[in-house]
C-alpha cells in the first residue's frame, strides 16, 4: 500500500471517530431536553389539578379558595403510582399544601431521571390562584 492510501485510511478513521463522538453528545443532549420537557408538561398538568383543588368548595373535598390541605392525592400525584413517580421523574409538594407554607400558593418539584452536570434535571412550578410559574432548576 502506498503512503497516500495509508494517509486516507488514517484520516477516515479520525473523521469517523469525531462523528461518533458528536453523535453521542447530541443523543445525550436530546435525552436531557426530552426529560426536562416531560417534567414541565407533568408539572403543568399537576398545576391544573392544584387549581381544581383550590376552586372546589371545602365541603366537596376541595380547598375552598386556599391551597392549605393540598395533598399528593388531591394534586394527582398519588395517581401516578403508589409513590409520585412516572417515567419522567419523581414529584413532591415542596411548599404550601399540608402543614407547609402558605395557603395563597403551592410549589411542586419534579426531579427527572436524566443527569446533567452531575445532578438530576429538575423543574418547579409555583401555583397561584390566577397563574402558574414554571422554571427549570437544572
Amino acid at each position: 500500500m502506498g503512503q497516500q492510501q495509508l494517509l486516507l485510511i488514517i484520516l477516515s478513521v479520525i473523521v469517523l471517530g469525531i462523528a461518533v463522538a458528536v453523535g453521542i453528545t447530541m443523543f445525550s443532549d436530546s435525552s436531557i431536553n426530552a426529560n426536562r420537557d416531560g417534567l414541565t408538561n407533568d408539572l403543568v398538568a399537576l398545576a391544573s389539578r392544584a387549581h381544581q383543588y383550590y376552586r372546589r368548595p371545602s365541603y366537596l373535598g376541595g380547598g375552598g379558595n386556599t391551597f392549605a390541605g393540598l395533598t399528593a392525592d388531591a394534586a394527582g400525584l398519588s395517581k401516578l403510582t403508589n409513590t409520585p413517580t412516572n417515567s419522567n421523574g419523581t414529584y413532591t409538594i415542596a411548599s404550601g399544601g399540608t402543614g407547609v407554607g402558605s395557603a395563597a400558593n403551592v410549589e411542586i418539584l419534579g426531579v427527572g431521571n436524566e443527569q446533567f452536570g452531575g445532578a438530576p434535571v429538575s423543574a418547579r412550578v409555583r401555583v397561584f390562584p390566577n397563574r402558574d410559574s414554571v422554571w427549570v432548576v437544572n
